[in-house]
């Protein structure tokens, strides 16, 4: 596992996946800061939090100073929107909003933690895409290109930055049995997708969490530039 001197910001922490991967870090001896939208929110004990919203660009900018002025060597950047709509009735805002907080944000946060990384020879970023980044279907155009063009930006990234010992993968989680998901999908929904997983149950965030703490940690040596898919078999049959 990592030493306890690694520094890592997670965002999008105060819930589901992100809230899961922090605490995670946190029981692996990590100092980890984490991100949510609120002033005030609920986040894993021992963690530092900082309210971002990443659609306010000033907010963004604030936070970006701030990590450059910390030692981050592990980047787990979660945070993510979604809005369901058939292609024609996309409205070209949510694009964006979409596009702002699931692909620019991420590459800006990358930006703003590579240079310490490569001071240091040594730094782990994951980028938590989904099973969309790697198929797609019906309603998912604008959370698709978003996912899509997320792992597409990891794969080049890990192609300039492995040399310094920086490994920089995405983790693609399926259907997982959050908030999130269940708000998206019905009660039938989520019960017919079941009997589509080999595995006939959605994942558990502490799984996804479990991944990406391998991933991040001094254990993997040799893994950079993939898109972990992490989805019970479903995307496979």
């Amino acid at each position: 596992m990592p030493k306890k001197k690694h520094c890592a910001v997670v965002t999008g922490a105060t819930r589901g996946i992100g809230y899961a991967v922090a605490k995670r870090l946190l029981e692996d001896g990590l100092k980890v800061i984490v991100t949510g939208t609120k002033t005030e929110a609920e986040y894993p004990k021992g963690a530092t939090y900082f309210p971002v919203d990443f659609l306010n660009e000033k907010l963004v900018i604030t936070f970006i100073k701030y990590l450059k002025n910390q030692k981050i060597d592990i980047l787990v950047n979660n945070a993510g929107i979604n809005k369901i709509d058939k292609f024609v009735d996309i409205n070209i805002d949510d694009f964006d909003h979409i596009l702002n907080v699931n692909l620019r944000t991420p590459l800006l946060l990358c930006q703003a933690v590579i240079p310490y990384m490569k001071q240091k020879k040594w730094g782990r970023i994951v980028n938590i895409t989904s099973i969309w980044s790697h198929i797609s279907k019906e309603f998912r155009a604008s959370y698709s290109s978003s996912k899509f063009g997320l792992d597409g930006m990891t794969a080049a990234l890990s192609a300039e930055v492995s040399e310094y010992g920086i490994l920089a993968n995405s983790v693609a989680p399926g259907f997982i049995n959050t908030e999130l998901t269940r708000h998206i999908l019905t009660t039938q929904e989520i019960s017919k997708i079941k009997k589509q997983i080999p595995m006939q149950r959605l994942g558990h965030v502490e799984e996804v969490a479990k991944l990406v703490s391998w991933l991040v940690s001094e254990e993997n040596t040799y893994i950079s530039g993939q898109n972990m898919i992490i989805d019970g078999g479903f995307s496979r049959v």
